[in-house]
């Protein structure tokens, strides 16, 4: 099996919770790209994280964790900043997260931290998400991009509170555009394609995405379930019914699923390919909906069979 390199934003999640009858943030690690790696590496694939690490106490817990789930540090700089925090409120079990840190930490990356034969060599190359909306890194993801080798796959994993106003709005639009005119892949929530499109049909979203140069999509719609389009059509696969406690990372465990699934069984030729991939990516994501917390719920092939049987 080869391997996949994914590069984005790693941080401290602070997650609401209550203990006692009282108000508590109970830290996690997480940022998207990071809880795809994780995600990913546990679920049997070779991953290799890019990005920046704070050097304070928060960082080194990043990178220990990172260390302990499998995934490989050489494309990692280390920066001395405060590691950034994602203070995270929930309406049921969705999150929405308010981010605090100036510089964000994990936006240093720079093209010349790349590592090109690493990029060029990869099975799989990923990126995405709130890293892109600063630089030096989406310098650094524009490079990686164009220089990586094999399998190109993106999610936009848009935040409301981090766009101000339409122009900035607009902006990622057309930054978001830039990328999946030329991934392989492009995964992204239903919540995502209404705030770039303004249209909560998922079905006119992917077939957008894939007029602009995608080869696959998929939208992820929670509880209904993804909506994948491919060049031979489109389908609607159902989720598994859980008891959900805690969404966080049910999107970005879709994804590391997907990764694994691309490393392990390589690129789909046909449609019918892309829905076996997403029904185990979605079996994934419901058992990670059954646990609290991002990159920590991220299950091991064992565990998805236990909960589901073969997939």
């Amino acid at each position: 099996m080869g391997y996949a390199v994914v590069l984005g934003e790693a941080l401290i999640d602070l997650l609401e919770d209550d203990q006692d009858g009282a108000q508590i943030y109970r830290q996690a690690i997480g940022g998207a790209p990071l809880n795809v790696a994780v995600g990913a590496a546990r679920l049997g694939g070779r991953v290799e994280y890019s990005g920046t690490l704070s050097t304070d106490v928060l960082g080194e817990r990043i990178a220990a964790f990172l260390r302990t789930a499998g995934v490989g540090d050489l494309g990692v700089r280390r920066v001395d900043v405060p590691t950034t925090l994602a203070v995270t409120t929930f309406e049921g079990a969705e999150p929405a997260f308010t981010f605090y840190g100036e510089p964000p930490s994990y936006s240093l990356l720079t093209p010349a931290d790349l590592d090109r034969s690493m990029l060029a060599g990869a099975d799989v190359v990923y990126t995405g998400s709130i890293c892109l909306l600063r630089e030096p890194f989406r310098s650094a993801a524009r490079e990686a991009w164009a220089t990586a080798g094999g399998v190109r796959v993106f999610d936009p994993n848009v935040r409301p509170k981090l766009l101000p106003d339409a122009a900035a709005l607009s902006a990622l639009r057309d930054l978001v555009e830039e990328f999946f005119a030329t991934a392989d892949l492009v995964k992204l929530s239903s919540a995502d394609a209404q705030l770039l499109y303004g249209d909560s049909d998922p079905a006119a979203a992917a077939d957008r995405i894939r007029a602009l140069g995608a080869g696959a999509v998929v939208v992820t719609c929670g509880a209904k379930g993804a909506h994948v389009a491919a060049a031979d059509g489109s389908a609607l696969l159902p989720a598994p019914a859980v008891a959900a406690i805690d969404a966080t990372g049910a999107g970005d465990s879709v994804m590391g699923a997907l990764v694994s699934r691309l490393l392990s069984d390589g690129l789909p030729a046909s449609l019918a390919g892309w829905q076996r991939h997403v029904s185990f990516a979605l079996a994934v994501a419901g058992l990670v909906c059954e646990r609290p917390g991002g990159a920590t719920a991220m299950p091991s092939p064992a565990e998805v069979e236990a909960r589901w049987g073969k997939i």
